[in-house]
């Protein structure tokens, strides 16, 4: 593959994709958590007590470890004078190529969760589809979406 893009996600955006994984982890602890209590109430087989606990286990050390690492680590971005290049994926690493003359308008959005770490998304949206870069700290994430949309202007005014 080409040259690896510039720009990674912080560390702390590490850290939000950990917690999400958390509450994911919470989610089928209490659905595991029902079905023991079904499997005891209804003198269903063992067996079951097992896989239930097998499935906390692997959803969590994947969701909160393994899906996580690699995420951050695959996510990639950089913003040039006329395109911006984004890469993203899990197990499939995919590069997104948008042209400044492309871009429509820039957002930055915050949940809760992202406002309490002190982060922030950019959407940068075209004609077509609207493309983000997560969890970027709050004041790059503002530096940068006036950067593109400088040069989006520029780009617009050139064609």
């Amino acid at each position: 593959m080409r040259n690896q893009l510039k720009f990674q996600i912080p560390k702390k955006g590490l850290t939000v994709w950990r917690l999400y994984g958390c509450f994911n982890t919470f989610f089928v602890l209490i659905l595991a958590g029902v079905i023991i209590f079904l499997t005891y109430k209804f003198d269903w087989p063992i067996f079951i007590y097992f896989i239930a606990i097998a499935l906390v286990l692997i959803v969590g050390i994947t969701s909160i470890w393994l899906f996580p690492t690699i995420r951050w680590d695959h996510w990639r971005y950089e913003v040039r004078e006329h395109e911006i290049e984004i890469q993203s994926g899990l197990f499939i690493v995919k590069r997104t190529l948008i042209p400044m003359v492309r871009v429509q308008h820039v957002d930055t959005a915050q949940g809760p969760i992202l406002k309490k770490y002190d982060l922030a998304n950019i959407s940068i949206s075209t004609a077509a589809t609207t493309h983000i870069i997560p969890m970027l700290i709050t004041t790059d994430a503002d530096q940068l979406r006036a950067r593109i949309s400088v040069l989006a202007r520029v780009a617009e005014d050139d064609v």
